[in-house]
């Protein structure tokens, strides 16, 4: 039990700082600006370390059911993380923009951030690195589907027929992931997997997660992790809505923060998966989360605007549409060939930057 403590001691303070947290949350809402700001600052730390542990159970299951099965967990786990602190955000603050901003940030975060910064510290340290192409090509191409009828078309429909539309996206979604995740575990599961030859002789290295741990374990504190970090991120939110009040900090900020949250355990995984030499791991998880975050985001949304009677502006700006095709388009050149390199993680990690400097001056 002591070293079971010992191992899972990230858990153990996440877990004592949301008894914390909940415990003086009047104090850390109405002490002013300084001490929520501080609040968060502690919370985000927080979560990062239960992050933590979240990536390396995951990668417990990803080597234990193979990567398709791994990944997906991990991406579904980030994605109830958002969707939960989304929800929570929602009902202290009514901003129509914050689901639209959140997946925007959390795509340019995935495929700029996470799949830009893997590829360069990968490509510099082995070369070019190989995965399966078919992957990268399925993901792309639904991302694009899925981004284009959520968030470009609804431009261009009449304020009054939100409902219909706001309806037909939901099914629309849903029949797109049903049909995606059939395939992902299914009888094309091979799109999502690539055989490394080396892998057997690295069984026992660092960088792969032990296989002696125990399956339900990897589940059940992968679960309290994310757990922890929506408690944790709850408190969080009502925190940095008082410190960014009348701040005129850029809409953008609490957007962005609530997808580095729930993308945090997905980050550390892609850089270990990049620096073992394990790319289409991270094909998986910076394009599966993409896909994911919109179509499993968007239905729940949008039923909970349908449900409030409240409509979501979920219809991109100009500019983020501008950035999220050049996104898709830059993927489409770099992962055709079964191949990444540190120039190609370059392009994204520009991108990203761009995407970072747009939010700061508030565009």
């Amino acid at each position: 039990m002591l070293h079971m403590l010992k191992e899972e001691r990230f858990l153990v303070v996440a877990l004592l700082v949301a008894v914390l947290a909940y415990t003086f949350e009047g104090s850390l809402l109405h002490g002013g600006r300084v001490i929520a700001l501080t609040a968060v600052g502690v919370l985000v730390a927080t979560i990062v370390l239960a992050s933590i542990r979240v990536a390396h159970h995951a990668e417990v299951l990803a080597e234990k059911v193979g990567d398709p099965y791994g990944t997906m967990i991990l991406t579904l786990s980030a994605v109830l993380v958002e969707v939960v602190v989304l929800g929570i955000m929602m009902t202290h603050e009514s901003s129509p923009t914050l689901v639209r901003d959140t997946i925007y940030a959390a795509v340019m975060l995935d495929l700029n951030g996470i799949l830009g910064l893997a590829a360069l510290i990968g490509g510099l340290r082995h070369g070019e690195q190989s995965y399966n192409d078919d992957s990268a090509r399925t993901y792309s191409v639904m991302i694009l589907t899925a981004m284009g009828v959520s968030m470009v078309v609804p431009e261009f429909i009449p304020r009054e027929d939100w409902h219909l539309y706001s309806a037909f996206t939901i099914g629309a979604m849903l029949l797109l992931y049903g049909v995606f995740l059939r395939m992902q575990v299914g009888a094309h599961s091979y799109f999502f997997s690539y055989s490394y030859p080396e892998k057997r002789r690295r069984k026992n290295s660092p960088d792969v997660p032990p296989a002696s741990a125990s399956l339900g374990l990897a589940i059940g504190f992968l679960c309290a992790g994310v757990v922890l970090i929506g408690a944790l991120a709850e408190v969080m939110a009502q925190a940095l809505g008082v410190g960014l009040e009348g701040s005129g900090a850029p809409p953008m900020v609490a957007a962005l923060l609530v997808a580095a949250i729930s993308a945090s355990p997905e980050i550390l995984t892609a850089l270990r998966a990049a620096l073992a030499n394990r790319m289409q791991s991270v094909v998986n998880i910076a394009l599966g989360a993409s896909l994911s975050t919109v179509i499993l985001t968007v239905p729940v949304m949008e039923a909970l605007a349908l449900y409030n009677g409240q409509p979501l502006q979920m219809a991109m700006t100009p500019l983020q549409t501008m950035m999220v095709f050049i996104t898709l388009i830059v993927a489409a050149i770099n992962l055709n060939d079964g191949e990444t390199n540190a120039i190609e993680g370059m392009t994204h990690f520009v991108l990203f930057a761009t995407f970072i400097m747009l939010s700061l001056i508030g565009l």
